[in-house]
């Protein structure tokens, strides 16, 4: 039975927990013991809150008795990225400066999906700090892709895809900067959505980079997906970034999934050297599907987007280094050399030395480099101009085409430890991503089948314009069930590797 409630989407769980078939408890149960029998190998999970999660099923089965309204994800498990405060339970963001702290307050994220009644099985693993492409650098190990256990999940929200491609969870929550949402959901074969900046709160979200950090929904399908984002979306007053706009009709998107007459982008600076052939073969087949569903197919010429890289690695940084300032050893979290004989200059020296990882430190560095007296304008000012142009871009495409498409990442899931010691081939991974963080528009990273040459997931990436997320979901729900009519849905079978 449990092996049946884990395959479930979170709409048909949702479903039978309304109606009595399932208990909430009987549904979070299967999936901690899911939990406990693949998770050795897969390490998704820093935190499973075991007493937590079957204290919050007790409630909405009590709800449901009492013949309360419940909500539409009301009794559903999900896996929370460890980047969002959870009042009572560690909260690391991957780091051992952080380790074993706990929160006293919940993320608006965390307080509106306990509100929903969504079961919180616990954090799961990420890059440190939200810095990596392949969820190697946190400094509680790395977490394996449930395709094939020796590959690397994604990053930073490594964690959170693996939970789901694993069927530890049906639902998640990452956190997209410069692609950690959709590039994790292209290597397990999931659903990621980036929403518009300033469409989910970030009030208690541990910050890396201000101006481009999204937090958003991660699923095995786009309604899940929907779904979720709807739970988390609106505006908050504890955010200055906060959008004051009605949350777009994503849910109605999903269920009305239509290109038919649609126009529909490809730009010419998303493929080129350094692309896997079997990811862009897979791509042309979807563009080529997206012309047979009823979409009119643009060519796009963005200049500006080869210029995207270099600018998201000295903007990141900057607000990575001012950002991380707070993390001192004084107020919270780690403290190394506080014996009485060192200052309190040292113990902050001391305590960065021992709690930051290498990846962490050369952002730091490099930001405070591209910040620093005489280079600001230089570095800092010109990023910040490239980006203008990135905007613009994207405003003179959107003026042609409802929505653009791309592959997601330029190659399937490399092994673990592959580009460890080669930063630059590591940042590669997030080429197509990076330029919607950096115009703040929203967009989604679906699964469009596997690479011929090694039978991994490839993904399909949706970008559409400011709050206009919805598009997002009328397409990806379109390709999904063409994509489903094809070849059905791996990921509601087993994974491969467990």
């Amino acid at each position: 039975m449990s092996d049946h409630i884990i395959k479930l989407t979170a709409a048909e769980t949702a479903a039978k927990i309304a109606s009595g078939e399932l208990t909430a408890v009987e549904v979070t149960e299967a999936h901690l013991s899911r939990i406990e029998a693949v998770d050795e190998k897969v390490h998704a999970f820093l935190h499973v809150d075991r007493e937590g999660a079957l204290a919050q099923a007790r409630a909405v089965d009590a709800k449901r008795e009492r013949g309360e309204q419940l909500g539409p994800l009301a009794g559903v498990p999900l896996a929370l990225k460890d980047i969002f405060t959870t009042e009572g339970i560690p909260t690391t963001v991957g780091s051992k400066i952080l380790e074993g702290w706990i929160p006293p307050y919940d993320a608006t994220l965390t307080k509106r999906l306990k509100d929903a009644d969504v079961v919180i099985l616990g954090k799961t693993n990420m890059d440190e700090f939200a810095m990596g492409s392949s969820t190697e650098n946190s400094a509680y190990g790395p977490t394996g892709n449930p395709w094939d256990l020796t590959r690397i999940p994604g990053g930073s929200g490594g964690g959170s895809s693996a939970a789901l491609a694993a069927h530890m969870a049906p639902l998640a929550i990452g956190t997209d900067t410069g692609g950690s949402i959709r590039q994790p959901a292209a290597v397990t074969g999931t659903v990621g959505v980036k929403p518009t900046y300033g469409a989910v709160s970030r009030y208690g979200m541990v910050a890396f980079s201000s101006s481009l950090d999204q937090g958003g929904p991660c699923a095995r399908t786009v309604l899940d997906a929907a779904l979720l984002h709807e739970v988390i979306a609106g505006h908050d007053p504890m955010d200055s970034t906060s959008i004051d706009e009605p949350v777009p009709p994503v849910v109605e998107a999903a269920r009305n999934g239509s290109v038919q007459g649609m126009r529909v982008g490809v730009v010419k600076q998303f493929r080129g050297e350094g692309y896997q052939a079997g990811v862009v073969q897979r791509f042309d087949e979807s563009v080529q599907l997206l012309k047979e569903l009823g979409a009119e197919i643009v060519e796009l010429d963005c200049p500006s987007f080869d210029l995207a890289l270099s600018a998201y690695y000295l903007i990141a940084p900057s607000e990575c280094s001012s950002n991380l300032a707070r993390f001192d050893g004084l107020r919270y979290g780690a403290r190394v050399g506080d014996d009485g004989t060192h200052s309190a200059e040292e113990v902050t020296s001391l305590t960065r030395e021992a709690g930051f990882g290498d990846e962490v430190k050369r952002r730091i560095m490099l930001g405070t480099y591209a910040l620093s007296s005489g280079y600001y304008d230089a570095y800092y000012g010109s990023a910040q101009k490239v980006r203008t142009l990135i905007k613009r871009d994207f405003d003179q495409a959107f003026e042609q085409v409802d929505v653009i498409v791309s592959p997601t990442t330029p190659t399937t899931a490399f092994p673990i430890g592959e580009r460890a010691d080669d930063p630059m081939a590591m940042y590669l991974a997030d080429l197509c991503t990076i330029p919607t963080n950096l115009a703040g528009n929203a967009a989604m990273s679906l699964p469009c089948g596997l690479a011929p040459e090694d039978n991994l997931p490839v993904g399909l990436q949706i970008i559409a314009p400011v709050m206009k997320d919805d598009r997002l979901y009328k397409v990806g729900a379109a390709v999904e069930a063409a994509f489903v009519e094809k070849w059905g849905h791996p990921l509601l079978e087993e994974a491969p590797s467990l």
